[in-house]
């Protein structure tokens, strides 16, 4: 049986996951801070993990990428270098969550091989992280597109095309790719915001984006499909 350290565990995913398997291993931001080294470090000798599923960073609000881009740069880029660097040590698998940001956005339905063109300052950080983690062979990077349910918004996007999943089925679907190495996309059904939100709130009101989001930032889920069989 896999021995699966979760950092970041008291973000709104990693409670979902607590939820689905209280047996991983839960590590807020102040029993692992990964900024730390000896901080990781004190982590895998104690608790000898197989896997590292690194939930841990700097997401919202998006406005803090821009405005505090040192935050950025430690939480999402040097903090998951300073994982990478002590789970090679240790020969101890890393997971890593990304987001389908890092895809151009402009014609849709990206596969893993495509090339990277991040819009904003939040998917440059991912990005960042992936680097690092594609330097160690043994890790798993997920290329994600999820939202809180029920939809928080009373307005979505009617020209955005996107794969959004809610987190808590995005977290069932992390549960089966443990044992997966390289990239794996991972989302919903290909389709715009407005029609995905519009299934659990009929009300929801349309609206159009004049390129604050990135129109057409939907994947392939090919792969991921081959997998799930």
């Amino acid at each position: 049986m896999p021995r699966i350290i979760v950092t970041g565990s008291d973000g709104r995913f990693g409670k979902i996951l607590q939820k689905l398997d209280n047996k991983l291993i839960f590590r807020n931001k102040i029993q692992l801070n990964i900024l730390s080294q000896a901080s990781i470090q004190k982590n895998l000798k104690r608790f000898k993990p197989t896997h590292i599923l690194h939930l841990a960073g700097l997401s919202r609000p998006m406005k803090i990428h821009e405005k505090n881009i040192s935050k950025s740069i430690d939480l999402n880029i040097i903090g998951t270098c300073n994982l990478v660097k002590e789970s090679s040590k240790k020969g101890v698998k890393l997971i890593y969550l990304s987001t389908s940001y890092v895809y151009p956005g402009t014609k849709g339905n990206y596969n893993e091989e495509d090339a990277l063109k991040p819009w904003n300052n939040y998917s440059w950080s991912k990005l960042g992280g992936e680097c690092a983690v594609q330097m160690y062979k043994n890790s798993l990077i997920v290329r994600l597109c999820m939202t809180e349910k029920p939809f928080i918004h009373k307005k979505a996007y009617a020209n955005v095309k996107t794969n959004f999943i809610y987190q808590e089925d995005a977290a069932k679907i992390i549960l089966k790719l443990i044992g997966k190495k390289g990239i794996i996309n991972v989302g919903g059904p290909n389709q715009t915001v407005y029609q995905f939100a519009k299934k659990s709130n009929k009300k929801i009101k349309r609206i159009y984006s004049k390129g604050e989001f990135p129109f057409r930032a939907d994947m392939s889920l090919r792969k991921l499909k081959k997998i799930l069989k």
